[in-house]
């Protein structure tokens, strides 16, 4: 099965602890040690939220004798941007399209034979309320049906 990178950074960016940890990265790399400072969690947490990061592209992990610095990656945001880019024109012209229907239907001259969208059907109601008035009548005040 292909490996799905839209996915793999959606769910990584889904938690508020790793969209933090790649907003500290995005100034600059830093070290697990660094990285765990602001959060009351375990070194091994952040190093887990990390392990997600990583596998989603989004940072990268260098080595320099015992110095691992994690390093912010951009390409699969960027990925992700684009998506939302292309998926946001697509909602934006379908509300576009509605909004445009909404307003020919408030605009255009009333018949009185057609019903208006806008306004609760008046036929459905009044059928409601009769249906209840009739099923009140019948009912006998201790809540048992009552038969003339």
């Amino acid at each position: 099965m292909p490996h799905d990178t839209l996915s793999t950074t959606f769910a990584a960016l889904a938690d508020p602890t790793r969209r933090a940890i790649l907003s500290r990265l995005s100034a600059s790399e830093a070290t697990v040690n660094d990285l765990a400072e602001p959060f009351a969690i375990s070194l091994q947490a952040v190093s887990r939220h990390l392990k997600v990061l990583e596998r989603a592209g989004l940072i990268s992990r260098g080595r320099d004798a015992q110095y691992r610095p994690c390093r912010f990656r951009p390409e699969p945001l960027e990925e992700a941007v684009g998506w939302i880019d292309e998926h946001r024109q697509v909602w934006t012209e379908r509300f576009d399209q509605l909004e445009l229907h909404l307003r020919r239907l408030q605009e255009a001259p009333r018949n009185d034979d057609r019903p208006d969208p806008t306004r609760p059907d008046r036929t459905a109601l009044q059928h409601t309320e009769q249906h209840t008035e009739q099923h009140t009548e019948t009912e006998h005040p201790t809540g048992q049906e009552h038969h003339p």
